[in-house]
């Protein structure tokens, strides 16, 4: 018997079909760990931990958030299949050319937004997953498909054009995905003695395994990762996304996730899981700490040619949050007159910390180039 659960049929004759029906976590029997598990599970917690204190400690830790925020809602899109850039939603003319690839990673970053905040007055359960899931697919393709409800029908995974015929992975029926997911929301707020780090291992596979929705599944599901450490005070702040690791090893995420459906094979999964936590823990305290020294550095440039510097100060800061600017917008966002923001950018510009976008002589756009490259990595 597969201890991940078992297949239904439904339907008869020539419309039968067989929907998988996961068994409620945690799996039993009990995981069964090794030494390289042991190894693994001790490097994730270590580096989250290392992580909570470097960006509690940041000179300014909610710009980074941010723009790790929007980093993540573009990657994790992309995995999704969205097709825009970093560029693109960083563009300053952002809402008057907004498409739907953009849409989708703008409606990714309100949707964090909105579940960190809900998560201050809920705790992490269905209705906040339900809301949530609202906001993330209004006014965009599959906004149709029931934006904060459960699916009523039954859906499939597999190559575009597939059928439920030649799926790779029909999830449960309608009826058994409310029971499971009536049985995942109480595991996720039991108390128990499971380390934090194995039980959203096992949350995620289980939520990916139930697919609720008709669509958005994968953007929910990687956002209850983030929501799951800080309700269980593991980060203080939302800097740790690992759509990163999962968009570079998409194929072998997928082949792991089914490996527990097929096999029962969990422990597989959590050291998967385990090693995307390390990594990308890794990758993001090496970011916070060239941002860190890229903010010293250009601030000290700033202060050692400029001698009034707090116009030019307000601007350098302002490219940490909006690293493309355009002078008309930034002047109006910062309240300053439109020469002071020409006069401030043209001496970023002749320090070499920002550069011209384009050849356009009306409506120029400059680029903070050195910030950008560090957050562009992988995307």
């Amino acid at each position: 018997m597969n201890r991940a659960g078992e297949y239904r049929k439904n339907l008869c004759g020539e419309l039968m079909y067989k929907s998988f029906v996961p068994n409620p976590l945690p799996p039993k029997p009990e995981l069964s760990f090794d030494e390289t598990f042991s190894n693994l599970l001790a490097k994730a917690k270590s580096a989250i931990a290392k992580l909570n204190a470097i960006s509690t400690r940041l000179p300014s830790v909610p710009l980074f958030v941010s723009m790790y925020v929007r980093k993540e809602a573009l990657l994790s899109s992309q995995i999704e299949g969205t097709q825009a850039t970093l560029d693109d939603i960083l563009a300053p003319n952002l809402e008057e050319n907004t498409n739907q690839n953009v849409a989708e990673v703008i409606n990714y970053i309100k949707a964090t937004d909105f579940a960190k905040k809900r998560l201050e007055t809920l705790p992490l359960c269905n209705r906040l997953l339900l809301e949530t899931h609202g906001v993330l697919m209004q006014d965009i393709r599959g906004g149709e498909k029931y934006p904060g409800e459960f699916r009523r029908s039954q859906n499939w995974l597999g190559s575009r054009g597939s059928s439920i015929k030649t799926a790779r992975y029909i999830p449960p029926n309608p009826e058994d995905m409310t029971q499971a997911m009536s049985d995942l929301e109480k595991y996720i707020n039991a108390v128990d003695q499971t380390d934090p780090l194995i039980k959203i291992a096992l949350v995620h596979y289980q939520f990916e395994t139930i697919h609720p929705f008709l669509d958005g599944n994968g953007r929910i599901g990687r956002l209850m990762i983030n929501l799951f450490l800080k309700e269980n005070a593991l980060l203080s702040l939302p800097t740790l996304y690992i759509s990163c690791f999962l968009k570079r090893n998409r194929i072998e995420y997928y082949d792991r996730l089914t490996a527990v459906r097929e096999k029962g094979d969990f422990e597989q999964w959590v050291k998967f899981f385990l090693q995307a936590v390390f990594e990308s823990a890794q990758d993001a305290i090496e970011s916070i700490d060239r941002l860190t020294e890229l903010h010293e550095k250009n601030t000290k440039i700033i202060q050692e040619n400029i001698t009034r510097t707090k116009s030019v100060l307000r601007i350098f800061n302002y490219l940490e949050n909006t690293p493309i600017i355009d002078i008309k917008k930034t002047a109006v966002e910062l309240n300053l007159a439109y020469n002071t923001v020409s006069n401030a950018v043209k001496k970023l510009e002749e320090l070499g910390i920002i550069k011209q976008v384009g050849e356009a002589r009306r409506s120029r756009t400059f680029a903070y180039e050195e910030y950008l490259s560090v957050l562009r990595k992988d995307t």
